[in-house]
């Protein structure tokens, strides 16, 4: 691997690592010596950076592009890429300036569908999320100038995604490089060690792109085929690292299968008022099921083994209004066989609080098993700080109700099916899902609602999820949206069927049902943990070799 170990500082990054020149002293028997004031200082500052500054902001932009509902996945590495050389041979400030600038564009494209609640959550929740680049910035600043740098460049950025998927309130995982890449080269790769190898494979290939090019730029004038060298195993290895995936092989075979009805039943309009009146949404989805029951009745479709419903789909409480139980009860008889249902139900001992939950509904023996999601979103379904934020923050009095958070996996017996309930965002979490799996699911149901952001590119960043899942588990996915997309995802992570977004309809697959592992299974979060430790150590080797390099340099002008 090369190291572009001859590159100085000023050949790769374009200026000196000073803080800027100071201008000679005036001269004359009276004159004294003085610095430039503050303001000439920053900005002469401002000058320097701008151009790095532009730089990391256009790689920031082609980071969200490389993500739904672009999907130009090669952009991801470019993007490490382009930002490892900008961070290259910084002071750590710098870096940390440049990782900033670099992902508040990033963030605020990818995640521009919030403007469904507000702007000001968009512009929020995206300056949050760059902290933890500005974080990456400064640690490839550091760690640049030792050897094998990008392979701690990789490191590194596992080590940021571990932090931003945990913190702060269970962390936000939206923008993780292997949710660009869940139809790309570097996709089987999630069978052997999940997102998080993903991610690394996709972060190393750039790092070595980078080493590449920083090579190359240092023999600017002084070019030879033989100091090329270097250059071209760093190119070599960055191409090896991309195919990599093309040799994993996926498994896909299934000892069973279920045949199953998908029921998307469509909402009365986008956006944060999308229930409409009450009862609305649940009539849609009975009224689907009813029309389901019909075909069968009638020979134009082939009875299903089971009915999965979206979150949701009851949009009251079925053990608190009878209207509501009466409605799915019928539905339910209607088509004979157990069907699972999204709704919301109220904590039987916690005023204030509700579940969110998956309910297995029987077409004799009514509501049976349940799973409740675990992971609620904060400000979206529970308030932190309720009592002091509400009173600054009017908008969060629009969530009246905390949903109360599961204490289980969400593996369901579903007529012949050992199903695997995720919900909603969940499918963005790697314990839970890796959890689903390991309790015994044959397959998975993500059942989610994205009517409040439907048509703004978040159903399909959600949806790409659940084809890296399916990868990564060796599983097939079933998406059930309120609104849509509704899918069907293979255990091989390509999508076999779904529905459009604001349509109502049935979508019916053979859906295979698999007990075998994989190998991302097995060792579970350990490869995340091993990498994410390798790119802190990497952060203190280059402390300690800094200050060991500044003490050596304050012996030698003594």
């Amino acid at each position: 691997m090369s190291s572009g170990s001859h590159t100085t500082e000023e050949a790769v990054s374009g200026a000196s690592p000073d803080d800027g020149p100071v201008p000679p002293a005036e001269t004359g028997p009276t004159a004294a010596p003085r610095r430039p004031g503050r303001a000439r200082r920053l900005a002469a500052l401002v000058r320097r950076e701008a151009p790095r500054t532009v730089l990391a902001v256009v790689s920031g932009v082609g980071l969200a592009l490389a993500f739904p509902p672009y999907d130009l996945w090669p952009l991801s590495f470019l993007a490490v890429a382009a930002l490892s050389l900008l961070t290259r041979g910084r002071r750590v400030r710098q870096g940390a300036w440049t990782g900033l600038v670099f992902g508040v564009p990033f963030f605020l494209i990818l995640l521009k569908w919030l403007h469904v609640v507000g702007w000001d959550a968009v512009v929020g929740l995206s300056v949050a999320e760059a902290l933890f680049t500005a974080a990456l910035g400064a640690a490839l600043a550091g760690t640049s100038r030792l050897p094998a740098w990008p392979l701690w460049t990789a490191c590194l950025w596992v080590a940021q995604e571990w932090a931003r998927d945990r913190l702060p309130f269970g962390g936000f995982p939206w923008g993780r490089l292997a949710f660009a890449n869940t139809g790309s080269s570097f996709t089987p790769l999630a069978a052997l060690g999940g997102a998080p190898l993903v991610t690394f494979a996709v972060a190393l290939a750039g790092g070595l792109l980078a080493a590449c090019l920083a090579t190359l730029w240092s023999l600017r004038g002084s070019f030879s085929p033989r100091r090329a060298v270097p250059a071209l195993e760093a190119f070599g290895l960055a191409a090896a690292v991309t195919l990599a995936g093309a040799v994993v092989p996926v498994p896909t075979k299934a000892d069973d299968a279920a045949d199953i009805a998908v029921v998307q039943g469509n909402v009365q309009q986008p956006g944060m008022d999308f229930l409409g009146r009450p009862m609305k949404i649940l009539d849609n989805h009975a009224t689907a099921t009813e029309k389901l029951a019909a075909d069968i009745k009638a020979g134009r479709a082939k009875k299903p083994d089971l009915v999965i419903w979206p979150e949701n789909s009851s949009d009251l409480d079925p053990f608190r209004y009878p209207q509501a139980y009466d409605r799915i009860d019928a539905a339910v008889k209607s088509v004979g066989v157990p069907v699972l249902v999204g709704a919301l139900v109220d904590h039987p001992s916690k005023k204030g609080y509700v579940f969110n939950e998956g309910i297995v509904w029987d077409p004799k023996k009514g509501p049976g098993a349940s799973y409740t999601k675990q992971h609620p979103v904060p400000f979206g379904e529970y308030v932190p700080f309720r009592a002091q934020l509400s009173k600054i923050i009017t908008r969060l009095q629009r969530v009246p109700r905390d949903f109360y958070p599961g204490d289980h996996t969400g593996v369901l017996n579903v007529g012949p099916a050992k199903l695997g309930d995720v919900i909603c965002f969940e499918v963005a979490y790697d314990e839970i899902v890796h959890d689903t799996v390991d309790a015994g699911a044959q397959a998975l149901v993500i059942q989610t609602n994205n009517a409040t952001y439907g048509g703004t590119g978040q159903p399909e960043q959600q949806l790409a999820m659940s084809k890296l899942r399916a990868v990564e588990h060796g599983r097939a996915v079933v998406t059930a949206a309120t609104s849509g997309i509704s899918a069907v995802v293979a255990p091989d992570g390509k999508i076999t069927q779904q529905i459009p977004e604001f349509t109502q309809g049935v979508v019916s697959a053979r859906l295979p049902l698999r007990d075998e592992t994989t190998l991302a299974d097995r060792v579970g979060a350990a490869p995340e943990w091993a990498l994410a430790i390798v790119g802190l150590l990497s952060c203190a080797a280059a402390t300690v070799i800094g200050r060991r390099g500044r003490t050596k340099d304050e012996k030698g002008q003594q």
